[in-house]
C-alpha cells in the first residue's frame, strides 16, 4: 500500500509501541504486542507494508542481534558465576541440553508425517529441520520472570535459580544453534555425515567466532581507556562501531556473528572497569527502540499459509520443550543436590521463551539453503512464542506461590 521507506519505519515503531503498551495493560510481556502487532502489520493480511520491503530489512534484523547477543554475554560476569554456584550450572546444562535432545528426536519422529515439502528426505530435510528447530528450545525468556519477581516482591532460592538459568540457558541455545547450523548446511548440501563437517567445521567456527568477540571486546576496553571524555555519547558510539564490525567481520569470514557478540559482551562485562554505565547506556538508549522494532519485524515475517499447516507442529514443540526442561532441571537440581524446593518448582519459571529464539529464526532465513524450512520454523516458533509468552507468567506467579517465596 505505501513504498515510502521512512513512513514505513514510523508506522512499525507507532504500532509496535502501541501494542506493547496495550500487551503491558493486560500484564502480559510487551513483546506479545509487538509480535502481535507484526501480525497484524503482515503484507498477508493487511497489505499496508509491501512485502519487498520486509525483504530489505535484514541490516535492521542483524544489528538487533547483535545488541541482545552482547546483553547476554553481558549476564555473564565471573564473580556472579561462581556466587550463584554449581547448583545453577548442572541445572542449565541439563535443562537447555535435553530440551534440544527431546525436540530434535521427536521431531525426526513427527516432521515426516506432517510436513509436505516437495522432494523432501529424512537425511537432507527433516533432520536439519529438526535440529534447527531443537536448537531454539533451549534458550528462556528472563524478563517474565524478572516482571513477576519484581511485581510480587519474590525472594528465595527458586527466584534466584530461576533467574540465574534463564541467563545462562541463552548461551547454550546460541552454542547448539551454533553447531545446528553448519551441521544441517552439510546436510542439505548432501555432502552427508564426516567428522569434519560434523565435529570438527562445527568447533572451529565456535573457537573463530569468539575469537574475533574477545579481539572487539579487548579493543572497545582500550579505547574505553584511551578515549577522553565519559559522555553517554562517546560510549554508545564506540559500543555500536566495535558492535558492528564484530558481527559483520564474522558474517564476512563465516564464522558466527551472534556467538561473537555474545563474547564481546563477555569480554567488556569482565574486563572494562566501566561496565556497569556501558550496558546501563545501551539499555536506557537502544533497548526499547530495538525491542519495538525487531519484534514487530519478526512478527511481520509469519507466514500464514505456513502456520495454518503448523499449528499441531506448534503444541508438538510446546510439549516437547518443556518435558525436556522438566526432566532436566530434576536431574541437574538432584546431581548438585540443590534443595527440594528448587527441584520441584524452579521448572515453573523456565517455560516463558521470547527475545533470542526469534531472532534466531530469522537468522535460519537468511540462509538460501534453508529456504524449504524457514518459513515452517518462523511459524512454529512465533506460535509458540506468543503461547510461552501468554502462559509463561501465570506458571511463573504459581511455581513461585507454591515455593512460599510470594508474600
Amino acid at each position: 500500500m505505501f513504498s515510502n521507506s521512512i513512513l514505513l519505519i514510523g508506522l512499525i515503531l507507532f504500532f509496535g509501541f502501541l501494542f506493547g503498551e496495550i500487551a503491558k495493560a493486560v500484564k502480559l510481556p510487551k513483546i506479545t504486542g509487538y509480535i502481535v502487532a507484526g501480525i497484524l502489520l503482515d503484507p498477508d493480511l493487511t497489505g499496508i507494508i509491501p512485502a519487498n520491503f520486509i525483504d530489505h530489512t535484514d541490516p535492521v534484523t542483524n544489528l538487533s542481534l547483535a545488541v541482545i547477543a552482547f546483553s547476554i554475554g553481558g549476564s555473564l560476569l565471573f564473580k556472579k558465576i561462581k556466587e550463584l554456584g554449581k547448583g545453577i550450572i548442572s541445572i542449565t546444562f541439563f535443562e537447555a541440553q535435553l530440551a534440544f535432545i527431546a525436540t530434535s528426536l521427536g521431531f525426526v519422529l513427527f516432521s515426516p508425517m506432517m510436513l509436505k515439502i516437495p522432494h523432501a528426505t529424512l537425511i537432507a530435510t527433516y533432520i536439519p529441520f529438526s535440529l534447527l528447530i531443537a536448537a531454539l528450545a533451549s534458550p528462556t525468556d528472563p524478563t517474565s520472570i524478572l516482571a513477576v519477581a519484581h511485581e510480587y516482591k519474590a525472594k528465595g532460592p527458586v527466584s534466584s535459580t530461576v533467574m540465574g538459568v534463564a541467563a545462562f540457558d541463552d548461551v547454550m541455545g546460541i552454542i547448539n544453534f551454533s553447531f545446528a547450523i553448519v551441521i544441517s548446511q552439510s546436510l542439505m548440501a548432501h555432502i552427508g555425515f564426516s567428522f569434519f563437517s560434523s565435529v570438527f567445521k562445527p568447533m572451529l567456527i565456535i573457537i573463530g567466532s569468539v575469537a574475533i568477540g574477545v579481539l572487539f571486546g579487548v579493543l572497545l576496553n582500550l579505547f574505553n581507556k584511551i578515549v577522553k571524555g565519559d559522555s553517554d555519547g562517546v560510549y554508545l558510539v564506540l559500543i555500536m562501531a566495535f558492535l558492528s564490525l564484530s558481527y559483520g567481520l564474522s558474517d564476512l569470514v563465516g564464522a558466527d556473528p551472534l556467538l561473537a557478540s555474545m563474547s564481546m559482551g563477555l569480554i567488556v562485562v569482565n574486563f572494562n572497569p566501566n561496565r556497569q554505565k556501558i550496558f546501563q547506556i545501551l539499555e536506557r538508549y537502544t533497548e526499547e527502540i530495538i525491542f519495538v522494532i525487531f519484534f514487530t519485524l519478526s512478527g511481520m515475517h509469519l507466514n500464514f499459509k505456513v502456520f495454518g499447516s503448523s499449528i499441531l507442529l506448534v503444541l508438538i514443540f510446546i510439549v516437547l520443550r518443556n518435558s525436556g526442561k522438566f526432566v532436566g532441571t530434576w536431574l541437574g537440581a538432584t546431581i548438585s543436590r540443590s534443595s527440594p524446593p528448587v527441584k520441584k518448582y524452579t521448572i515453573g519459571g523456565l517455560i516463558p521463551q521470547g527475545g533470542i529464539v526469534v531472532g534466531l529464526a530469522l537468522v535460519i532465513k537468511q540462509h538460501q539453503e534453508f529456504s524449504v524450512i524457514a518459513d515452517y520454523i518462523i511459524s512454529i516458533i512465533i506460535g509458540a512464542t506468543v503461547i510461552h509468552e501468554l502462559i509463561g507468567p501465570i506458571l511463573s506467579k504459581i511455581s513461585l506461590k507454591k515455593a512460599g517465596e510470594i508474600n
